[in-house]
Order: structure tokens, then sequence, then C-alpha cells
């Protein structure tokens, strides 16, 4: 399994529940830390670089005869209220990339109504529910940004959209992209840090969020380890 985060402090909140730090691994492009359960990537800010950076993994991964069963994007991120409170954790049945398309004069079009692209990826549905039931967190599409929302009026255009939107963060739709050019199934995880809406740092809660993440996967160690590709 690679567990791709966007920053090393989220790399270390999943490190932290798998009791390791992990031995490096440096690969073109990439470092890896290598636990006995998982290898962790900080796969690098914004959807392009996690990308780049996980696609660099799996094609190491595939050269050396060892390809991955599963990538999971992981981290913090903002939270739909009041689906989505600050310090939950939330599982993504839809990551989809929210601003990928055009601005018009009567709304904004997604690629796919341009006639070509891919905005969504859907994570094994089994999945999904196995580790929805483990974490006590709803499942719900997660939306991926390159700008992060600051304002009220962003929030209430996003949720009009995505209505059953429950979280965004900036890495997973891609990931989901080099899963998906690879073959490899897709699972996303955020641990919520701050309201989606206007920007105030002062309600930001990113320790909480990290401790909720960390102690996620000790929950989820069993159910990813347990799972079975072929179940897709």
């Amino acid at each position: 399994m690679l567990v791709a985060t966007a920053v090393p402090v989220e790399r270390d909140a999943v490190a932290r529940a798998y009791g390791e730090s992990g031995r490096e691994v440096r690969l073109p492009g990439v470092v890896l830390a290598r636990t006995g359960r998982a290898d962790l990537l900080a796969a690098g800010v914004g959807p392009a670089l996690a990308a780049a950076s996980t696609a660099a993994a799996l094609t190491a991964a595939a050269l050396a005869g060892t390809p991955y069963d599963l990538v999971v994007s992981a981290g913090i991120g903002g939270g739909f209220l009041p689906h989505a409170p600050v310090g939950s954790l939330v599982v993504a049945d839809e990551i989809t990339a929210a601003d990928l398309g055009a601005d018009t004069a009567d709304g904004f079009l997604p690629v796919t109504e341009l006639g070509f692209g891919t905005v969504t990826h859907h994570p094994p549905a089994g999945l999904v529910r196995q580790v929805a039931d483990a974490l006590g967190a709803p499942a719900g599409p997660v939306l991926t940004v390159s700008t992060v929302t600051g304002s009220a009026a962003r929030a209430a255009e996003l949720r009009a959209r995505h209505p059953r939107a429950l979280a965004e963060a900036m890495e997973g739709f891609g990931v989901a992209e080099a899963a998906g050019a690879h073959g490899v199934p897709v699972l996303e995880i955020r641990a919520v840090s701050n309201p989606v809406g206007p920007r105030d740092r002062a309600a930001w809660r990113i320790g909480d969020a990290l401790t909720a993440l960390s102690e996620g996967f000790v929950k989820l160690a069993p159910v990813l380890e347990s799972w079975n590709p072929d179940d897709r």
C-alpha cells in the first residue's frame, strides 16, 4: 500500500499510527518512508505535484515487480459544515476536481461538459463502506481544488455544484489520476482542520486534525491490510 500525503507532518501522523518512522527509500524524483505496513510519501502540495510524485512511486514499484495494491490519499482538509466538523474524519466515495473546467457567462463547466477529460474518480464502494464503518465517519465526495476556499460565496458555490460534498483538499484528484493510470484502486481520507468558508486561521485546529488522522489510521490498519483488491 502507498499512502500519499501532501506534506511531511501529515506523513509523520500516519507513521505514528504504525509505530515507526519508516526506512528512507530514495527513488528517482521521490523519497519514501517504508514501514512494515505501507510506503509513505509526502507527495507535495497541489494536484499536479501530487500526481507527479505518486506516479513516480507507482512506476518504480511496477518496474521492481512489486506493484502496489492500493493508493491512499490522506491528510487534513477543510470540512463542509455541519456534516464534517473540525476534528472529524471523512472518507471519499467520490474524488472530484472541483475547479477543472471553464468559467462561462452561464457558470462553471467541468471539462467533461466541454467534451474531454475526467473530473471524478470512484474508490471501491465496498472498501469505502468498510473504512467508513471502521472510522465511524461519513462517506461522500471530497473535492480537490487548486485554490483553497476563503470566502462564504465560494463555499456556497461549491455546495451548490456538489451538494453531497464533505470536504475539500488539494491533492486527492492528482493522486487518483496517477493511480488510475496504473490501474491501482485509490482511497481518500481527510481529517478536518477547519470549516470550508471565510479564511480564519485562528479557527484552524491543525494539531487536532493530525491527531485524528493518526488515530484513524490505527483503526484502519486491519481493514486496509485485509482488503482484497479482487473485491473491486
